[in-house]
């Protein structure tokens, strides 16, 4: 194939530069403009790096104009109803679905690094009580790296994999724990012979005095959120995460950077922002209220948990997280709760209104996300936390292709100066 170029042209200055475009499997072609600089003497500013590909990658593929995802090529909804979590956190790992043999060794593999280190659990009691879930998260998953430093040489793709397996395995009991930290219960230990998704569920809702009955329709319900969530292409804290990388950080504290960043109302914390929401709404009778400040151009309400950045289509997981949502309601016969009603209507609105359907703002994944993780008892402080579990997986893969990539470089953006220009120092008697 003839290589492509563009050509871009600087009347005043008489400069020319000639940048070869890159094509990918799937989506819009790149222009290569590293040399952009050395050729014109000019960077490119891209606020927010919307029109920006800051790196190559074989995970993940969205395409939000026709509302598709893909994991290593497999649509999101195939995975989702053929698989649980810990294929999919294979295929991330490993660019292939396992095979029965494979997959037996995998989870064997996980089981043995399910629990953490007892000293870690001592960190928990230097937190507050009423210290926000994410506080704590980062803080735990940060000091993983004073514990398990013997896995931590960058370069090594062992050592590599090794936390990766460590990261999975043991992110489910670290969150749990944060639950449990805060609401004064003792801690649970895992059982091996579990499920992943059901385990942690007995982590986070079991009582030490009681014998924890699953419900299998839940369980699947968690397992759904996980693979969901579980990567994103390069959204704020995957891109966090690997701009750390690239200095050499440690895994564990890069992972500990996009837990921080994951925590942001924007990004991960959008899912308690919707139940923050239905709150303040309070009853379906107060909708036309709210859709009418949701409408107004000068009102600073919005609606969370409608429309997305990326797909401009309907969210191809809400499609999944919808069936859902209506299966567990359906199972706890919670239809008829004044939250769930609230946000039922709200569905229906959004739907049929001309006013979202034309502009697209159909509900995303974080509406319906909110609505299953309240429906099964878990707090709302605790949402975002479950999400920086089930994104711990494609964090830690994203990292380590990084880290594989023959042309990594130390993360260095660039940018445009406004300040004010080089001025002396004048005498503090002359000011």
């Amino acid at each position: 194939m003839a290589e492509k170029h563009v050509s871009l042209t600087e009347d005043e200055q008489h400069k020319v530069s000639k940048l070869p475009v890159m094509d990918g499997t799937l989506g819009p072609s790149v222009v290569d403009i590293r040399s952009l600089y050395a050729q014109t003497g000019y960077f490119t500013y891209d606020p927010g790096f919307t029109s920006t590909a800051s790196c190559s990658s074989k995970i993940t593929f969205i395409d939000g104009d026709n509302g598709v995802l893909l994991y290593r090529g497999y649509p999101i909804e195939q995975l989702a109803e053929k698989c649980d979590f810990l294929e999919v956190c294979y295929l991330l790992l490993n660019g292939e679905l396992p095979n029965g043999a494979e997959m037996k060794e995998f989870v064997t593999t996980i089981s043995k690094h399910v629990m953490v280190h007892e000293q870690l659990t001592r960190f928990y009691s230097g937190f507050r009580r009423d210290a926000h879930p994410m506080a704590v998260l980062v803080g735990v998953v940060g000091a993983l790296s004073a514990f398990y430093h013997d896995g931590t040489d960058v370069t090594c793709r062992e050592d590599r994999y090794t936390a990766a397996i460590r990261l999975i395995a043991k992110m489910p009991n670290i969150v749990a724990m944060c639950h449990k930290y805060s609401t004064g219960m003792p801690f649970i230990y895992p059982k091996r012979k579990l499920g992943y998704a059901e385990n942690f569920m007995r982590m986070m809702m079991g009582d030490p005095c009681d014998e924890y009955i699953p419900n299998p329709i839940l369980i699947r319900a968690i397992d759904r959120i996980l693979i969901l969530h579980a990567d994103h292409e390069q959204n704020a804290s995957t891109s966090t995460v690997r701009l750390a990388g690239s200095s050499g950080a440690n895994p564990y504290a890069c992972v500990a950077a996009g837990i921080a960043c994951l925590w942001g109302a924007a990004h991960g914390g959008a899912n308690e922002a919707v139940l923050n929401m239905l709150e303040e709404i309070g009853d379906a009778s107060n909708i036309p209220e709210y859709v009418a400040k949701a409408k107004d151009k000068n009102d600073p309400f919005r609606l969370m948990g409608f429309g997305h950045r990326v797909y401009k289509n309907y969210d191809p997981r809400a499609k999944l997280m919808r069936q859902t949502c209506h299966e567990v309601l359906d199972e706890l016969n919670l239809h008829n709760d004044r939250t769930f009603k609230l946000a039922m209507e709200l569905e229906r609105i959004a739907l049929e209104d001309p006013y979202f359907v034309e502009r697209k703002l159909y509900p995303n994944v974080d509406f319906y996300s909110g609505i299953v993780l309240r429906a099964l008892g878990i707090p709302t402080e605790m949402f975002t936390a479950i999400f920086a579990l089930a994104r711990s997986v494609g964090w830690i893969a994203q990292w380590d292709e990084m880290i594989s990539d023959p042309e990594l470089k130390i993360g260095r953006p660039r940018q445009l100066y406004r300040g004010v220009p080089q001025r002396d120092v004048q005498p503090i008697s002359s000011r």
